[in-house]
């Protein structure tokens, strides 16, 4: 992590100060009227400062190494028609513009801005306003998202793009970013060896962060709040998924995290509050869980098939209506050493764990994946009995499923 960091930060140092860089200011009432304009006559290096006013000379290309700086945010607007921004060159800095009316399409993925095999670019504190696809990094690589609001107004997943999308893409930090109102807040294709990091996702349709077969990346103390699901991770392998916020991702499909296919991985130190399902495992496999909190959700952890050498401890588990629901074969999953308020159990020796082992499976998270309409049972006391009649004798709920060290208090 701290190499990557290093890495963006001599890279932001790099281009912040080109050697001998001329000046160029665009507005109105200036000789350079136009920001086209601006970049025909630039040599590499050089500044380009855009002065406040409304620029609609619909796709501009940034075939240079240049700095765009806006003044009191400028705008682009694209005129409904098509990109606005293209870079196509090495060293890049946009910041400080706001762009309006990208052009929008079933055919082609177009973008506010869009990078297309540029290496060493910046993209910081700038304003994307109602864009299909906001950023879009196309084969990019030791690039630098940082500070963007992007927000967007999408009522349907077919008709609308990502906040931030990036496809065959390396060494990339997306930091401190506002991202809101689209498909996915961020999309990660083909994207290795990049982070994360601070980002807000909110009101997205489908997920706040959506990793598809990417690989040694890391997603750091970000906020995914009330999209469609919190963040997918599938097909994936050797990603860190540290210190995050999923709340409230709500919906009869909804999950705080959802993993596929991944291979290797922490999950260490998030929480997950008031999601449908905190987490939700298919063919996930070693994979730590440790340090994380699932209060007052529906189900805190939903695993089906094809989980291997998962191990869960130190989290705590804290009013979910069902901690754990088990749909296949436990395999060598563990589940030792975590805190669960339902445990009523006794620590007779005062060591901090509990004497009896607890099992986290109800009978009525069987009897509920079975019979989903049973939900209108969930607060009864028939349910009550029905669980407490199998934990008496368990017959039907997976007895490998247990805690053998259940704590007495909560990891604070």
């Amino acid at each position: 992590m701290f190499k990557k960091l290093f890495t963006i930060a001599i890279l932001n140092f790099m281009l912040a100060h080109h050697i001998q860089a001329a000046q160029i200011e665009v507005c109105r009432t200036c000789p350079i009227s136009s920001l086209r304009q601006a970049i025909h006559i630039a040599n590499n290096g050089d500044i380009i400062l855009i002065q406040p006013g409304i620029y609609k000379e619909g796709n501009i290309e940034v075939n240079k190494s240049l700095t765009l700086k806006g003044i009191d945010y400028p705008i682009l607007d694209g005129n409904d028609s098509d990109e606005i921004l293209t870079i196509t060159a090495d060293s890049v800095i946009v910041e400080g513009i706001e762009f309006h009316n990208a052009g929008k399409s079933h055919l082609k993925d177009l973008a506010a801005i869009r990078v297309r095999k540029g290496k060493y670019f910046i993209i910081r504190n700038n304003r994307i306003i109602d864009a299909f696809f906001g950023i879009y990094i196309e084969h990019g690589s030791n690039g630098l998202i940082e500070g963007n609001i992007v927000t967007g107004l999408a009522k349907d997943e077919a008709s609308s793009g990502n906040a931030i999308h990036a496809w065959y893409a390396e060494h990339l930090e997306i930091s401190s970013n506002y991202l809101k109102g689209h498909r996915d807040g961020i999309y990660l294709e083909f994207v290795n060896n990049s982070m994360i990091v601070n980002n807000f996702s909110e009101n997205n349709l489908r997920y706040g962060l959506h990793f598809m077969f990417s690989n040694d990346d890391e997603y750091q103390c970000n906020k995914f709040h009330d999209n469609g699901a919190g963040v997918a991770v599938m097909f994936s392998k050797r990603i860190e998924m540290l210190d995050n916020l999923f709340e409230r991702n709500w919906g009869t499909a909804a999950y705080g995290l959802l993993l596929k296919e991944i291979y290797d991985a922490n999950i260490l130190g998030n929480q997950f509050i008031q999601n449908t399902v905190g987490i939700f495992l298919e063919g996930a496999t070693r994979i730590q869980y440790r340090n994380n909190q699932f209060y007052n959700n529906g189900w805190a952890i939903q695993m089906t098939g094809g989980c291997l050498d998962n191990n869960f401890t130190h989290n705590n588990f804290e009013s979910n209506t069902l901690d754990m629901v088990v749909n296949s074969r436990v395999n060598n999953n563990t589940f030792n050493g975590n805190y669960w308020s339902e445990y009523i159990g006794y620590d007779l020796d005062r060591n901090g764990f509990g004497d009896v082992p607890h099992r986290p499976v109800k009978l009525y998270s069987y009897v509920l994946t079975q019979s989903p309409e049973s939900i209108v049972l969930l607060r009864s006391f028939f349910i009550d009995l029905l669980n407490f009649s199998e934990k008496i004798s368990p017959t039907l709920t997976p007895q490998d499923v247990s805690d053998y060290s259940p704590l007495i208090q909560p990891i604070s």
